[in-house]
């Protein structure tokens, strides 16, 4: 009998000394949290109500945003799409990453190649054990090995183009981009709710995992084509008596793209996962002004380096980690994301990054400004640009833009003039010149990074 229990308190030793660190890992494991981005496409500066617009109703959003902290000062990386997501994805400055315009269907107007050596956030998450998806828009790369499933995402439910031709049909060119994974579907119905339904889909999956997820989920509403359901339509119009029709359309599918996202964070709440989940909701770029976006004050939109063009509606929400109802001005872009969130996972970020991250902020501890200097480029083809680029760099209160290829670069003084009405180009060369020197410093740090497909498979990164 005492050899029994001698036997029965070794094991029980053993047992606890083998179980120990295996529990104290399961423990971490679970409380770390997972990760939710949400980009929209196109989303102005004053196209939530939250964020100022009197015609739209966004109650959803607005609500996600008071969750957490609200930026009125975040930038996207570029005016333009596929450059942003770049810049988000890797935490790079989207040249560093071969993208520095957007990419599309025809090699005679795409620009951009994503850097195949370049570490995808769904990379880093994926080594770190999570549940890596993207459901939505992808815009860096129609071909392997460019695509979802290479670049580190266990799943992906989506569109790989640019932009959709119609919201119901989800072709672009007449090419269906529409995939599961590796396969090309064709499902039915608005893409908006495609991606909501694939979302909740997913969170439901996920709320009965033993690994945390990664999931970065990029509707492509409320880029064009303009096409709300006509329900929608109908609500908006009724509501809003006398308002333009452009705008009329423009509201209705922001308005649809909310109670999506409404749905998303019900679906959140309803499997407990936000209890633990970190969500960060941005657009990668201001509104688009032809068809009735409002970007508030700002001047010009997307395709722009004004600031309507790269200022946009922001906001980051992790319960119990970041306190509700704040709102901050400090200055951060899409591409600090990367670190951000890395660091909140407990995930070491890699090294050499552009970007910096912003979690002591979040966290409502002091922090310095990420950058002394901040860059912004896009290249683009087209009858407008013929392959030049635009550009912009902010330092401290000043901003120096060319906002064409062919005319002079100016200078704002964005203290005393946010919205950029008076040029300070010949009355102060001396801050013109600095800054000059700093952009043309960083163009040519860009080149050294391709941006077009290799000739050869066996073409060296």
């Amino acid at each position: 009998m005492k050899k029994t229990n001698l036997l029965r308190a070794s094991l029980f030793i053993l047992l606890t000394l083998f179980w120990q660190p295996f529990a104290q890992a399961t423990t971490a494991q679970q409380t770390r949290p997972n990760v939710l981005v949400i980009l929209v496409d196109d989303l102005g500066y004053g196209d939530l109500s939250s964020y100022g617009a009197t015609d739209l109703k966004s109650p959803h959003i607005d609500e996600l945003l008071n969750r957490g902290m609200k930026f009125s000062n975040f930038y996207a990386n570029c005016p333009v799409c596929s450059p942003t997501r770049a810049a988000l994805l890797t935490g790079h400055y989207q040249d560093m990453v071969g993208v520095p315009g957007v990419i599309r269907t025809h090699p005679e107007n795409s620009w951009g190649y994503l850097k195949p050596s370049a570490v995808t956030l769904a990379d880093v998450f994926h080594s770190a054990g999570y549940q890596t998806a993207i459901i939505g828009k992808w815009h860096l790369g129609l071909e392997s090995p460019n695509t979802p499933n290479e670049r580190g995402f266990d799943l992906f439910r989506g569109f790989l183009g640019d932009m959709m031709d119609d919201y119901y049909l989800h072709r672009r060119h007449g090419v269906n981009y529409m995939r599961r994974n590796q396969k090309t579907v064709d499902p039915q119905g608005h893409a908006t709710d495609l991606f909501t339904d694939w979302t909740c889909e997913y969170l439901k999956q996920q709320a009965t995992s033993e690994s945390p997820f990664f999931l970065y989920l990029a509707y492509n509403a409320p880029h064009t084509p303009i096409q709300p359901p006509e329900d929608w339509l109908g609500k908006v119009k009724q509501r809003e008596t006398g308002i333009d029709p452009d705008r009329a359309r423009l509201v209705a599918l922001i308005e649809h793209l909310d109670a999506g996202i409404g749905k998303v964070i019900q679906t959140l709440d309803e499997t407990k996962l936000s209890d633990n989940t970190l969500i960060v909701f941005s657009s990668d770029n201001g509104g688009q002004l032809g068809v009735g976006a409002n970007n508030g004050a700002l001047r010009d939109g997307k395709q722009s380096m004004y600031e309507g063009g790269l200022k946009v509606p922001t906001g980051v929400v992790w319960k119990k980690h970041i306190a509700p109802h704040t709102e901050t001005d400090f200055m951060a872009m899409s591409m600090d994301i990367f670190p951000t969130v890395c660091e909140a996972g407990g995930i070491k970020v890699p090294s050499g990054l552009d970007a910096v991250s912003f979690l002591p902020t979040l966290q409502g501890r002091q922090q310095k400004p990420l950058r002394a200097h901040w860059f912004f480029r896009r290249r683009e083809g087209g009858n407008r640009y013929g392959g030049k680029t635009i550009e912009a760099v902010r330092s401290g209160q000043w901003k120096l833009l060319q906002n064409s290829p062919f005319k002079p670069l100016e200078l704002y003084d964005l203290q005393t003039d946010p919205l950029e009405q008076k040029n300070l180009a010949e009355s102060n060369r001396q801050k013109f010149n600095q800054l000059s020197g700093l952009l043309r410093a960083e163009i040519q740090r860009y080149g050294s990074v391709p941006w077009q497909k290799p000739l050869s498979p066996y073409s060296k990164d």
